[in-house]
């Protein structure tokens, strides 16, 4: 019971389990789907080649693991459209090595995935912030990565790096912008993906949602507050965010009950009853319930999580993915970070059907991806 206790108290419960509570409790008021219902699947990689430091070398070898193993993994699965499953690549802007992003490129031309915007920064100011994103997006976009909107802008999906989005952590550590969220948008992201982040402090209070945040945006922890997506309810002066599944769940393990926050590791692999965890999460747009968002992430440089993502466990999780595709109950579409931003976009807009029909809805695929290199 101690080793439970000790446990728990290590998940910073208090700042999520009431928005979990909540949300549950809303849940039951939602409407109901009818019909078949469709599964969107994104995984979003916190992708750090030199992750403890390693040398070039060492990264080298790191994104060959990917550039190789990933098409032979993905080769093996498809989805209700006949697409294999698309990874998308959260790349580090401060670890830009020019041949890893060509790298990456040939995975996106392959229709394997697309490539974001990962940062980690620390006692930052919003001018210097400012200038290392706009250096940042433009070397990422020069190997053919990233979105443009019709008039051309770059636009990006974000993950923070050490989960500490708008300055969040109380002793003021990786970060140091309380302006960041506003600041994003200003640099053309459309989408945060940073959060579930139990158990760290910067976890939100609320969970299991694709939300918009409200208020002061330019305040610390400005995510705090937010607006659930709806159906009818669209904004576009501000950045969504799209929430991971986050839930208390059981295991077979000397501590049997642990918070599932959706990080998939070589010590924790994906498997069919985290899979039934995620989905049971039900996270959708308010009104559009028969599309159900999963994002999910890692760190999937590290030769360890490659291994195990690339190898049979990650063999696994596909399999149990394969089971949400039956063309009765369940439609499986493997999705990148873009895509499933423009659904969400999508069923704000009151679209319905297929959500495949949506994957372009409001930005288009990355020239990397759409077969280009530039």
């Amino acid at each position: 019971m101690r080793r439970l206790v000790r446990y728990l108290e290590g998940k910073h419960l208090d700042r999520w389990l009431a928005g979990y509570v909540r949300h549950a409790w809303e849940a039951r008021r939602d409407d109901r789907a009818v019909g078949l219902r469709h599964l969107l699947f994104a995984f979003c990689d916190h992708h750090e080649p030199l992750w403890n430091g390693v040398s070039d070398e060492v990264g080298d070898a790191r994104v060959r693991a990917w550039t190789e193993g990933y098409p032979a993994l993905a080769g093996r699965f498809r989805d209700s459209h006949g697409r294999h499953p698309r990874h998308t690549f959260f790349f580090p802007g401060e670890q830009y090595r020019a041949r890893w992003l060509d790298a990456f490129a040939g995975l996106a031309q392959r229709g394997l995935g697309e490539v974001e915007l990962h940062l980690h920064h620390d006692g930052d100011t919003a001018e210097g912030l400012r200038a290392d994103l706009a250096r940042y997006l433009g070397e990422l976009a020069s190997h053919g990565h990233l979105a443009r909107d019709p008039g051309g802008r770059l636009r990006y999906a974000f993950i923070h790096g050490n989960w500490c989005l708008a300055n969040a952590r109380a002793d003021g550590r990786w970060c140091g912008v309380d302006e960041e969220l506003p600041l994003l948008f200003d640099t053309g992201c459309y989408a945060d993906f940073t959060f579930p982040a139990a158990p760290d402090e910067s976890q939100p209070g609320r969970v299991n949602e694709i939300y918009w945040p409200t208020g002061d945006l330019a305040r610390r922890r400005s995510y705090e507050g937010g607006e659930r997506a709806r159906v009818g309810v669209r904004r576009d002066d501000r950045v969504l965010f799209v929430e991971g599944p986050i839930a208390p769940a059981i295991r077979r393990h000397r501590v049997p009950l642990y918070v599932e926050s959706s990080g998939v590791t070589a010590t924790n692999p994906g498997s069919a009853a985290r899979v039934r965890t995620w989905v049971a999460q039900d996270i959708h747009v308010a009104g559009r319930p028969e599309w159900v968002f999963v994002k999910v992430y890692t760190h999937g440089a590290p030769e360890a999580q490659a291994a195990s993502l690339l190898g049979e466990p990650g063999r696994r999780l596909h399999e149990a993915l394969a089971r949400y595709d039956d063309g009765r109950a369940w439609a499986l579409h493997y999705v990148t970070a873009r895509e499933m931003y423009n659904v969400a976009m999508a069923a704000m807009d009151g679209k319905s059907g297929d959500p495949s029909a949506y994957f372009d809805h409001v930005l288009a695929p990355p020239p990397a991806a759409a077969g280009r290199t530039s």
